[in-house]
């Protein structure tokens, strides 16, 4: 305790040079002094309490509210913030004022089943009435408010103003999110936005009842605009709706947030990783589509070269320059560039042995099997098809036949030309205190990284930049609080694909196999 105290007494004298003397000169300085002190070396930054307790079992609730009467900090005593003006230019001040325009900024909404939305404001200068007008900085749209709450607990009593310094809510004001700047005047300031952790940790979900897939959209969409640590977004390559926040823990209390407000129940599980499709050399494939059947047969037969696409081709006329062109096919009639996939359809058939009319027919086979995979049941990409030969037949051919045809004829393409997985690398950017480098590194190694970067910054904290698979950091977050007793923290983006190791892939094929038996079954 009194080693505590002395911590805490060098913190306050700090920033009073009149306690500094005394503190100095080892004269006794009295618990009163101490208190007044306080708040200023908050100001300053020298102090930043932390209390203890527990809401649940209601301990050290009353002495944390005790201290807030305290110690906390008046409004006027808080440097003045800086906001952008609307015409840009150097930022300016906003003093606590109440005779000054009006700034508000919103710290909080919530959507209540009762009152519709909430936006809570602290009101940061000016004053603040029902008949006034706001007018949003960052979308520029003004709104009436049809009346000014102040909130306590949950309970709610109309105010005939606000002033600055108070924290006040307005309901159904509709395109306010956490961080909006509001003001009276159009021509009002912008205050900047606070920066929030970066979502990590995600999950898949899906209702637990059939029916609720549009419910549960709404719903985590409006959970969404209340907190801007949860994120939520539909991923179109494993057709997944994904949740992302700070930890499990964060992700269960949106769980039981569904539960309590909109009686609805979700099934989570590990999202699935975005892996592609590719080949590492030219290969040839070609079947024939036949099939007899009491009336009108099914006959197509298609034959086709592929080849590895390089993906600094981004667009038709890239293609065209650096790929498909007269000096490499030398009688090609057309080429079709798909960009999603960097996926090429080159029509280079002679002498029409596949009739015009079934062409398109062909490349929708060639599409379809490139969204579906070929043999791990992942979108193909970096691959160009050149159709050249084929036979038809005068009565029994069709679009669906040819269709079928080239899906085929390309899947036994693939097998012949070295097929591989590729697998989404992302780049890792790992902030902690210093003394957990090597933990930190360590930990990386086992997850097939990359490290390249590593830089010393001020406060005895390390950040390390490493490039990573995907699939092994999907729970890096707990493995990092863990290691760094939660001094760690990291952001993650995605940098690019690069081919999955032999000994993985195989892996991964077996699993997708043995899914596909099970759906058959």
């Amino acid at each position: 305790v009194t080693a505590a105290r002395s911590q805490l007494m060098d913190a306050i004298v700090e920033i009073d040079e009149s306690l500094m003397e005394k503190y100095l000169a080892e004269e006794p300085i009295s618990a009163e002094e101490m208190m007044n002190a306080i708040p200023k070396a908050m100001v300053e930054g020298s102090l930043i309490p932390i209390f203890c307790l527990s809401a649940r079992k209601d301990v050290g609730v009353t002495e944390f509210m005790e201290a807030l009467a305290d110690f906390a900090v008046a409004p006027t005593q808080v440097p003045a913030r800086l906001a952008t003006p609307h015409q840009g230019g150097d930022p300016v001040p906003v003093r606590v004022d109440v005779g000054g325009e009006f700034v508000g900024q919103v710290f909080k909404t919530i959507n209540d089943k009762f009152v519709g939305n909430l936006s809570y404001i602290r009101v940061l200068s000016g004053t603040l009435t029902p008949d006034k007008h706001l007018f949003n900085s960052r979308t520029g749209k003004e709104s009436r408010i049809a009346g000014l709450l102040r909130i306590q607990g949950k309970n709610n009593s109309a105010v005939p103003e606000a002033i600055a310094g108070d924290i006040i809510a307005v309901a159904k004001v509709e395109g306010l999110h956490i961080g909006d700047t509001v003001t009276t005047s159009a021509q009002g300031v912008k205050l900047p936005v606070p920066n929030f952790p970066m979502p990590m940790f995600s999950l898949a979900v899906e209702p637990k009842a059939r029916g609720d897939e549009q419910k549960i959209s709404g719903s985590l969409a409006k959970i969404q605009d209340e907190d801007p640590t949860f994120k939520v977004h539909h991923d179109p390559s494993t057709h997944e709706l994904v949740i992302s926040g700070t930890s499990q823990l964060h992700l269960d209390i949106i769980q039981a947030r569904l539960k309590r407000r909109y009686d609805l129940e979700i099934v989570t599980k590990e999202p699935r990783i975005a892996y592609r499709e590719t080949i590492s050399r030219e290969g040839a494939g070609d079947h024939r589509h036949k099939k007899q059947t009491g009336g009108r047969g099914q006959f197509g037969e298609v034959h086709l070269r592929i080849y590895p696409l390089s993906r600094e081709i981004t667009d038709q006329k890239t293609l065209e320059e650096q790929f498909a062109n007269k000096t490499r096919f030398e009688k090609m009639r057309a080429v079709h560039y798909h960009p999603k996939n960097n996926f090429a359809f080159i029509d280079h058939i002679v002498g029409g042995t596949i009739p015009n009319q079934f062409i398109p027919a062909c490349e929708k086979g060639c599409l379809e099997l490139v969204e579906q995979g070929a043999f791990a049941g992942y979108p193909i990409q970096d691959v160009a098809v050149e159709v050249h030969f084929g036979k038809d037949h005068p009565v029994d051919s069709s679009e669906a036949a040819f269709k079928t045809a080239a899906r085929m004829a390309f899947k036994k393409a693939i097998q012949s030309a070295g097929p591989q997985l590729l697998e989404p690398i992302v780049t890792l950017e790992v902030t902690s205190p210093s003394q957990f480098t090597g933990g930190i590194l360590g930990l990386l190694t086992t997850k097939r990284a990359r490290v390249e970067n590593q830089d010393s910054l001020p406060g005895n904290l390390t950040v390390i930049t490493a490039k990573a698979p995907l699939a092994e950091v999907t729970r890096f977050a707990a493995e990092l609080g863990g290691l760094t007793q939660g001094q760690g923290s990291y952001t993650m983006e995605f940098s690019h694909y690069d081919v999955v190791p032999p000994n993985v892939q195989q892996q991964i094929v077996a699993k997708a196999k043995l899914a596909a038996d099970e759906d058959e079954d």
